[in-house]
């Protein structure tokens, strides 16, 4: 068998960030004023997106988890520092818990106004926070493979994201509310599979050519195979809410992605369960988070989620030390026994009283936790 270079699987971590107001705790516009001084900072790493309440950000490629733990870290504080001092609170949750999306400003920009144009209120009310995770391959042709074979991991590695719980001031009863407000967009969700890297790339032509899209950055897939790098991201997970959990689920995505390569050198493949099936299971990781049972399509049964999380980490053990990522790994215990970001949102609502601004204030103060 030929060595593996696992070097290969590079990371870069996009997260959107809530901006909050101090006194009201609502969503507040900050009218770019943290991008425009977070450029100064950190150049292109903070960006504005379509709604004036959320701020972006996005790592370098980073060669392994340990720099993309201090990268993710760094973006954390210099945002919660310009924030600060412009007087605004950052968050990181998938949907706010009680903010009005009516109220919020979209930022002023040509692609967003096209989008606002076409979408209307799907593309209004989509004031949601997500996590994208890139993992680096050696081509394009692989990617596609892999993207095929880790669709059925999404609803796994979702379900350990969940953080969503509140929308508009009502708890919702889903671990993520945030891809059900999603949902309103086309080209959303768990993909098909494509038997070859053309067969995506002539599927994007047809929708250019047939005035679908203008540009492959329209397809808002739960993974998708990047139309501009070499990578495979994964969109499926909501923003976490500490730098740890954000930095273990991108270490489960890397190690999945590892261990299906490990499959492939060896001529052993993963086997591909239909769009169908696999949205079942994220439909549930949707509604009860960890809580709940997945379907094992090879059983053919309803399996306890956090024993389909075991037998996940069991399935990419032999990689994970290659990755250098054993510790990062290691948080997804924790996850397990103090439950998701949804989990610890539920828990302090509870125990204030059923006070939303409990729960933002908590949002709040986790924000710059493990940095």
């Amino acid at each position: 068998m030929a060595n593996i270079t696992y070097n290969q699987f590079t990371l870069g971590i996009e997260e959107e960030y809530m901006v909050i107001d101090p006194v009201t705790r609502e969503l507040r516009s900050h009218e770019q004023k943290i991008v425009t001084e977070g450029q100064k900072v950190i150049k292109d790493k903070v960006k504005a997106e379509m709604h004036q309440a959320v701020v972006e950000v996005g790592t370098d490629i980073c060669q392994n988890v340990e720099e993309a733990y201090k990268d993710v870290a760094t973006l954390r504080k210099t945002i919660a520092g310009i924030g600060q001092e412009l007087g605004y609170y950052l968050g990181a949750a998938g949907t706010h818990p009680f903010s009005h999306w009516e109220s919020q400003l979209i930022t002023d920009h040509v692609r967003y106004s096209e989008i606002v144009n076409e979408l209307q209120e799907a593309a209004r009310s989509n004031l949601i926070f997500g996590l994208h995770v890139h993992v680096g391959m050696e081509s394009r042709e692989m990617a596609n493979h892999i993207a095929n074979s880790t669709r059925y991991f999404l609803p796994h590695i979702y379900a350990l994201s969940t953080n969503s719980p509140f929308w508009e001031g009502r708890q919702t009863g889903y671990k993520s509310f945030r891809t059900k407000v999603f949902d309103k967009f086309p080209r959303t969700g768990i993909p098909e599979t494509f038997d070859t890297i053309e067969d995506y790339d002539n599927y994007i032509k047809l929708l250019v050519k047939t005035n679908c899209i203008d540009n492959a950055k329209k397809i808002w897939w739960d993974l998708r195979v990047h139309p501009f790098f070499n990578t495979v991201e994964f969109r499926i997970c909501d923003v976490p809410m500490t730098v740890s959990e954000t930095i273990a689920i991108a270490a489960l995505f890397q190690g999945v992605c590892a261990k299906i390569y490990k499959l492939r050198s060896q001529n052993l493949n993963f086997i591909q369960y239909s769009r169908a099936l696999i949205n079942e299971n994220k439909w549930r990781a949707s509604r009860y988070g960890i809580d709940g049972r997945l379907i094992d399509f090879g059983k053919e049964e309803e399996v306890n989620t956090r024993v389909l999380i075991y037998e996940l980490l069991d399935f990419i053990d032999d990689v994970v030390d290659h990755l250098g990522s054993r510790h990062a790994i290691n948080y997804v215990h924790k996850l397990l026994e103090e439950g998701t970001g949804a989990d610890r949102q539920l828990k302090v609502y509870e125990q204030s009283n059923n006070s939303l601004i409990s729960v933002v204030d908590y949002i709040h103060s986790q924000f710059l936790e493990g940095t």
